[in-house]
């Protein structure tokens, strides 16, 4: 754990950053970065609350224009952009694993599966360091990109979801993502960043997962203001969803998910399949 650090990534919040409550509450001890742009007007108090020594600052147009964003909006209230720099900022302090989060987690939770009553089980994680450290072990034994927590939508279903019942890895990775300088990667788009960038490198054999066992809970989804709220509210959930289609057209639509418009993620056509050995002819 000397060489892994947490970054929060973060913007126009610097009063109100759950996430940093959450990791104390949780058990966390190592250290904690947080990760900022040079176009928040906040960026001084961010200094101020947490001191110099733990905020990095990043240029947002410069990391802007070295990818796709999907988009002519000229418009960069996004994460994509610190989730890039992440990367040249753990090389920067010296470290060669590190975690990206949000700054609105409320919760840690371990979420084991009791066969006998068929019910998935919610604990409150206590001891934050352990499921890091287990992690990055995991991490560090698979040829991944990124591995990242569950969240509240990959459990649904219960029993029916052999995720939850058999304990299956998810082929994707969301909103937290463990990484490597070591295992450097590009987020893409300005929208949906996560999904257009586990979708377009999965396509090409590259590996993202997402491990049912401990999953985190964050503010509702555009319930905050500032950030990429901002962008959502104005361009609307269909242009999120669809910068994905343009990402990955033959195997991504725009469809609906709780009466929202939303992206439809074909896996079959997506990724490439491992066909198991027991067909292997002799």
């Amino acid at each position: 754990m000397n060489d892994f650090v947490v970054f929060i990534l973060t913007h126009g919040r610097p009063d109100n950053v759950i996430t940093y409550n959450t990791l104390k509450k949780c058990g966390y001890t190592g250290r904690i970065v947080f990760v900022i742009d040079n176009e928040d007007k906040t960026a001084e108090k961010y200094y101020q609350n947490f001191g110099h020594e733990n905020v990095e600052m990043f240029d947002k147009k410069a990391y802007a224009n070295s990818i796709d964003e999907g988009n002519n909006f000229d418009e960069r209230r996004t994460i994509t952009h610190a989730r890039n720099a992440c990367f040249d900022i753990a090389k920067k302090l010296g470290y060669t694993y590190f975690i990206e989060l949000d700054d609105d987690y409320m919760s840690f939770e371990y979420r084991p599966f009791n066969h006998k009553q068929k019910k998935l089980m919610v604990k409150k994680v206590k001891k934050l360091d352990a499921i890091l450290l287990s992690f990055l072990k995991i991490y560090k034994t698979i040829q991944c990109k990124s591995i990242a927590f569950a969240q509240g939508g990959d459990y649904v279903g219960g029993y029916s979801n052999d995720i939850v019942r058999e304990r299956k890895l998810k082929r994707k990775a969301m909103n937290s993502f463990i990484c490597s300088t070591e295992r450097p990667f590009k987020f893409i788009g300005a929208m949906n960043e996560d999904v257009n960038t586990y979708t377009t490198l999965g396509s090409r054999g590259e590996l993202f997962f997402t491990i049912p066992l401990v999953s985190l809970t964050q503010k509702q989804t555009q319930s905050q203001s500032g950030g990429i709220t901002d962008m959502y509210l104005r361009y609307g959930t269909y242009c999120k969803a669809f910068t994905t289609v343009m990402m990955s057209p033959s195997s991504v639509k725009v469809s609906t998910m709780a009466k929202r418009l939303h992206h439809l993620i074909n896996w079959g056509k997506t990724v490439p399949s491992i066909i198991d050995e027991k067909y292997k002819l002799n």
